[in-house]
């Protein structure tokens, strides 16, 4: 299959972009910075996701991954969601379609984190449902992954830091953080085997957001 990624240049996008490669696809990959693999099925485009007008001409893109995200930017709402729309609606409303897939946040079902942050990931979910109800014309499906901490170089600073590492590890049930890794075979799962969800946002944060006690009462412990 075709698949297009945006962000491939690092972290999870990298990671995503690998596994398709290993699975024997094409892969377009769109980022500001360079190219980091060297792959003759990998074909790979710097530009600015923001500007809908430097996207490259790519047809017939069977697979979307909108990774690219920003944190804690002055263009958290311009990169993430308006940048995600560009992508979209450029690549995805065609009859090769078959699945798209946003990298939203857990952040956007809790509310807690950076205010642009929160809202350009809660604007996602919001718009994948727009999308899901669009491509159903395609018989292609479009969903949403909201992933909790992620072990990638950007968080670096937190997990070499033994005492926020263990401030995060205490509101944290499962007491992980998952994998790049296993972050490419979700998205892999709900974009190549998938054929039926659709519309749906998926939390995957090792139980922080649902797993949290929160009931007090005399006498009860719920560990």
């Amino acid at each position: 299959m075709r698949v297009l990624i945006s962000g491939t240049s690092r972290g999870i996008g990298l990671e995503c972009a690998k596994k398709f490669l290993k699975e024997g696809h094409e892969v377009f990959g769109i980022d500001l910075l360079p190219s980091s693999i060297s792959d003759d099925h990998y074909h790979h485009y710097v530009c600015d996701i923001k500007d809908k007008d430097s996207l490259p001409e790519i047809k017939d893109i069977e697979i979307l991954f909108n990774n690219a995200g920003m944190q804690n930017s002055k263009d958290d709402i311009e990169n993430n969601l308006k940048g995600s729309i560009n992508v979209t609606e450029k690549y995805a409303f065609q009859e090769k379609i078959k699945s798209v897939l946003f990298n939203a946040s857990a952040s956007a079902n809790s509310g807690f984190e950076f205010p642009e942050y929160v809202a350009s990931k809660a604007g996602l979910i919001g718009y994948m449902k727009n999308v899901a109800s669009r491509l159903t014309v395609y018989q292609a499906t479009c969903n949403s992954i909201s992933l909790g901490g992620v072990l990638t170089e950007s968080n670096k600073d937190l997990i070499e830091n033994d005492d926020y590492w263990e401030d995060i590890m205490e509101v944290t049930p499962l007491k992980k953080w998952m994998s790049e890794e296993e972050v490419s075979e979700w998205v892999y799962f709900l974009t190549v085997i998938n054929k039926s969800a659709s519309g749906i946002d998926i939390l995957i944060d090792n139980g922080e957001y649902q797993l949290n006690n929160t009931f007090v009462w005399p006498n009860y412990k719920s560990k």
